[in-house]
């Protein structure tokens, strides 16, 4: 059943059969209402949706028209040409397509969405606001109308006949708002005939158009898909009439690979396992390697197919010598040793993968069997001697690296390339080419200059502070009293062969004056110690107590560097070193209470190396790490004319590759510093101020007795616990455990500093407070 018509006649009857028709009409108006919305809503989502599939085809068409097809040979068929350039014919085509559907989707708006909501506020809408008003005016006549009936009778006439005007114009009213309303309601029932039906004709006619075009695209594409199907057809047949021979070919392969070798340019070419020598540890690095009988070169490309094919730099050297390696001289099986042109007495180990793979690399490269007798150690030891070609070498390279590069970061920490040390130092040891290398040239970088001073001290057939006085040094770098040990290692050094004493003078103060620039290059006596101490009191043989002393070779370096002036002036009196209680030790008393100086304390502790002579090399790289932050520098002038520039020992990073790390220990309360109990304990990281920190007190030199002019030093102005009341300034944080202790952080200033009676103590104040400050965590200002 349709709509029942509403006829004009019932407005002015206005009967309950007349509003029950009238309100199945509203109700089919608000239905018509939601649905519109509704439509339009999923006529915009529609919209989006297109313009989605039309990205994502536009997306898809970009990539198949990037794609090339790679055919296998140096030509194409014209199959194959067919089927190369079908991807940008498929792209075209969704292209073109997608040109439409843009056109089609910009004018869905204009031909369904704009003409929906149109008709929805201006006719619907229109139908509403009647309605309101239809229900206002009936409201309005109901009320005049009673409001008029209960007029009584006996009102005056005239006041009854104005009464009855005033309803009479009211009920005219209402009739007229009633017949537009139920005009406009029967005038939007019949427009929403065509005026809603009428854009989505539009809409579909477009979608219409978008497809048809689809269709005429697909005729011009035809012919070419005629065209492709062929190709492809022909493609497929001829792939499964040679894919039999190529199966063939490949079992051919497998049962005998050696006779279906290609022809390569090499004469030998494949992968070997080449031994080399990193952080204490000796690795087998695989390398890609060919060899050229013609010119004997060899090249060896970095490549590894487990992680991922990356190529590293290509090595090249022209080939010496190749011998077979000895069985039980190795553990590794199928192993050869080759020597370059271009570095005399250094083998390189390599390994074949098997027995037959090292013949033929040895065929190739006309290897010979080893000769037993030979003793690679006394080669190496050979190239390196303390005489007029050593000195002169030496010389020479610590006059380039004082005039190039003393303040460049990390100088000695950062090892040179191994085959341009080793090319340096057979240029330079050699007296028909010593004179021609230019060291001052920028062929020649600072770090491989200074790995070829420390590898020539590696290269002597001893350690230059030798093996019979290694374990004196060490046993002075371990005695309580500092000036014992400065006096005692004097002693001993005046004891070293002529040469050997010349040659570490000349080091020693070279070493001094790096340190001197140690703001630049990051390079303190600490550092400097760890660099060379392994090099030159490196022990003869190897246990588990010789490198528990590592930390004392470094410090015998150290106090080298610092009393250098002192230990080569002149021969210590005889006796000297012997027994501390010979020494004259004018500051006994003082020293005791203060802090431990870098003679006195092990700072480093090296990760435990597994061999100290085999991986000497490796040693340059652990200690080839760059410190993290510079340390400052300043200047102290002591009293004993005497000015010494010190340095503030440096938190040491560490680093992957060719730098390992160095832990710096964190040291306990100093020795000065007593630790009663309920004393407060110091709160710090850094490890105790040396007496070649900046921020340290004006701790004097000790010296030993053959230096009377600094041991008569007796200046109190030298000494930290000076007797006035000075300013002091706090070196380190440090947190009180009992009430007589100050607390404080690094930089805060006391007054009235002075001596407390409780030793490795001092009293201060701060803050108007009173109390007691750890003496070796301050310095006088």
């Amino acid at each position: 059943m349709g709509l029942p018509a509403l006829e004009f006649s019932d407005c002015y009857l206005d009967s309950p059969q007349f509003r029950e028709r009238l309100k199945s009409h509203e109700l089919e108006l608000d239905k018509t209402n939601k649905f519109i919305k509704e439509l339009i809503k999923d006529g915009k989502a529609l919209i989006q949706a297109l313009k989605n599939l039309s990205t994502a085809q536009r997306k898809f068409a970009e990539s198949l028209n990037e794609f090339k097809f790679q055919c296998i040979g140096d030509a194409e068929t014209d199959d194959e040409m067919c089927i190369a350039k079908s991807l940008q014919e498929f792209a075209g085509v969704l292209q073109n397509l997608e040109d439409e559907r843009t056109r089609m989707i910009d004018n869905a708006n204009d031909v369904l969405i704009t003409p929906l909501e149109r008709f929805r506020k201006e006719q619907i809408g229109a139908a509403k606001e009647a309605k309101k008003k239809y229900d206002k005016e009936t409201e309005k006549y109901c009320g005049v109308l009673e409001k008029h009936l209960s007029l009584s009778a006996k009102k005056k006439e005239s006041h009854l006949h104005e009464a009855d005007s005033q309803v009479d114009n009211v009920r005219q009213h209402f009739y007229e708002v009633s017949l537009e309303y139920v005009f406009k309601v029967q005038e939007v029932q019949e427009r929403k005939m065509f005026e809603f039906v009428e854009p989505l004709l539009a809409f579909l006619q477009g979608l219409f158009t978008y497809y048809h075009h689809g269709y005429e695209l697909a005729k011009d594409f035809n012919h070419f898909k005629t065209d492709l199907t062929i190709s492809i057809q022909n493609t497929r047949n001829r792939f499964e009439s040679t894919r039999s021979e190529v199966e063939s070919l490949m079992k051919k392969m497998k049962e005998n690979p050696h006779e279906h070798k290609s022809i390569s340019p090499h004469t030998m070419e494949g992968y070997l396992f080449i031994l080399e020598k990193r952080s204490f540890v000796s690795t087998w690095v695989k390398y890609y390697c060919t060899y050229q009988r013609e010119p004997k070169r060899l090249t060896m490309v970095l490549f590894d197919q487990k992680s991922g094919g990356k190529i590293g730099e290509e090595e090249n050297f022209i080939l010496k010598s190749c011998t077979r390696r000895k069985t039980d001289s190795i553990e590794k099986r199928f192993c050869f040793d080759v020597e370059a042109v271009d570095r005399p007495g250094v083998m390189i180990t390599m390994q074949a993968l098997s027995e037959e793979d090292r013949r033929l690399w040895m065929e190739a490269m006309d290897g010979r069997e080893p000769v037993y007798n030979l003793n690679q150690d006394s080669q190496n030891e050979a190239m390196a001697q303390l005489d007029v070609i050593g000195f002169n070498v030496i010389k020479k390279y610590i006059y380039a690296v004082e005039t190039r590069g003393i303040d460049e970061q990390g100088l000695y920490r950062i090892v040179g390339v191994s085959s341009r040390v080793q090319k340096l130092l057979s240029l330079t040891m050699d007296p028909k080419t010593f004179a021609d290398v230019e060291l001052d040239s920028s062929e020649w970088e600072i770090k491989t200059i200074t790995s070829a001073i420390k590898h020539y001290l590696r290269m002597l057939p001893a350690p230059l502070m030798t093996y019979q006085y290694q374990r004196s040094f060490i046993k002075a770098a371990k005695l309580d009293n500092p000036e014992a040990r400065v006096a005692e290692i004097h002693s001993i050094v005046h004891r070293l062969p002529e040469k050997n004493r010349q040659m570490l003078e000349l080091l020693i103060k070279h070493l001094a004056n790096v340190a001197s620039h140690h703001q630049q290059n990051l390079m303190t006596v600490a550092n400097l110690g760890v660099v060379f101490g392994p090099t030159l009191l490196r022990p003869q043989e190897e246990t588990v107590a010789a490198i528990m002393d590592i930390k004392f070779q470094n410090i015998v370096v150290e106090i080298l560097i610092e009393n250098h002036d002192m230990i080569f002036k002149d021969s210590p009196a005889p006796g000297a070193g012997q027994s501390s209680q010979q020494l004259n030790l004018p500051r006994r008393k003082s020293t005791e209470s203060k802090a431990p100086s870098c003679s006195e304390r092990p700072l480093t502790l090296f990760r435990t190396p597994t061999h100290l002579e085999k991986d000497r090399a490796a040693v340059d790289k652990r200690n080839s790490v760059v410190l993290n932050s510079s340390s400052e520098t300043q200047s102290t002038s002591l009293n004993c004319n005497s000015t010494h520039n010190w340095s503030k020992p440096n938190n040491l990073g560490s680093s992957d590759g060719d730098q390992d790390g160095v832990l710096v220990a964190r040291q306990n309360r100093p020795k000065a510093l007593p630790n009663p109990k309920g004393r407060g304990s110091i709160s710090t990281s850094p490890a105790t101020p040396s007496p070649t920190s900046p921020r340290s007190p004006s701790w004097p030199m000790f010296s030993a007795p053959s230096s009377p002019q600094q041991a008569s030093c007796t200046s109190s102005e030298s000494s930290p616990l000076s007797p006035l009341s000075r300013k002091a300034r706090a070196l380190y944080a440090c947190k009180a455990e009992h009430d007589s202790e100050l607390s404080f952080i690094a930089g805060t200033i006391f007054e009235n500093v002075h001596p407390s009676r409780e030793p490795g103590w001092l009293e201060g104040t701060l803050d108007g407070r009173t109390g007691l400050i750890p003496e070796n965590y301050v310095e006088f200002v």
